[in-house]
């Protein structure tokens, strides 16, 4: 089980809530607006119409479902290990002890990277990396469209200062599906608890986009301090807002803390996009964003400093505190 979180006990409630969806065959002027007004309320959208193929997204579950199925012994086959975390992973989330009731796959997004990966991954190493590489590519291409969306609603001067970040060939972006197993044998023990799936936590990146069957558990802490249970929805994409990008927007945008139960009587399975810059590059906040009236809440660190500040910490810490002016 994944353990205590940093937010109080009183604040864990849950509670059904609206949230954004926003349609992107929509006016391009009104979907930014939309869009920047999502991440300053929630830090959290979900997107439909997004122009990810239905076969794009089904090659790639398929895939998923079919390595999931595997015996024990056929997964550890890829297990992921020191010096490299990608790869086959279960229960273990990080280095610091945290721990969640899922198994998952971690590849980089590099084309090469999960052609290699695949070897150990599937017995149809082609087709695995195919449809990976083709769902990577596809949900890419959303995002950077995501991103400079944000930056008209910004009315940010150079609206591609977001999406080179993740077009540059050397961006440090992953891709993990993540499954979480049946615990229908809750339904028969004593715990009035649900299990949790993935422990409360922000993104470290920019964004995540993800996608779930049609298993719930997937829940976003609002700024009231209440568990908003997000229904499945398989036409649709989640947007989170990432630790990465509170800093690029001087805090006008807040990463969403969230979290996956594992309490469903099926297996859910998700896959996330997690748009991250090289790791060369600064994380800073934004020129227009910058005002006597408010002032640069963070110092400038790069993406590589920052992503090896958050492997020293748990799951649940504020990392970007350690960053602040």
């Amino acid at each position: 089980m994944v353990m205590p979180t940093s937010t109080p006990l009183r604040s864990k409630k849950t509670r059904a809530l609206g949230i954004p969806v926003i349609d992107l065959s929509l006016d391009r002027s009104k979907v930014s607006e939309l869009i920047v007004k999502a991440c300053e309320e929630f830090g959290f959208f979900q997107v439909e119409n997004h122009g990810v193929s239905r076969e794009i997204i089904s090659n790639v579950e398929m895939e998923g479902q079919d390595f999931f199925s595997k015996p024990a012994c056929e997964k550890q086959k890829g297990r992921a290990g020191p010096p490299t975390p990608f790869g086959y992973g279960c229960k273990n989330i990080g280095f610091n002890g945290d721990k969640g009731e899922l198994e998952y796959v971690l590849l980089e997004t590099n084309p090469h990277s999960v052609s290699e990966r695949s070897k150990s991954l599937s017995s149809d190493p082609t087709k695995f990396s195919c449809a990976v590489n083709d769902y990577i590519h596809a949900v890419r291409n959303l995002t950077c469209d995501i991103l400079d969306m944000v930056a008209e609603g910004l009315y940010v001067q150079d609206q591609s200062i977001f999406s080179n970040l993740i077009r540059n060939a050397n961006t440090d972006s992953c891709f993990r599906i993540n499954h979480y197993p049946s615990s229908a044998h809750q339904l028969f023990d004593n715990s009035p608890k649900p299990r949790i799936g993935f422990g409360e936590h922000t993104d470290p990146q920019i964004l995540t986009v993800l996608r779930s069957n049609n298993v719930g558990g997937l829940q976003i802490l609002s700024r009231d301090g209440f568990w908003i249970p997000i229904p499945p929805d398989s036409d649709k994409f989640c947007v989170f807002v990432g630790d990465a990008f509170e800093a690029m927007t001087n805090g006008r945008f807040v990463s969403v803390r969230h979290r996956a139960m594992a309490n469903s009587v099926k297996s859910r399975m998700s896959m996330m996009y997690f748009a991250a810059p090289p790791l060369d590059a600064y994380v800073s906040p934004i020129q227009q964003l910058v005002s006597i009236e408010s002032p640069c809440l963070y110092r400038p660190f790069t993406w590589g400093e920052y992503k090896s500040a958050v492997y020293t910490l748990r799951l649940a810490d504020n990392r970007l505190d350690m960053f602040r002016n």
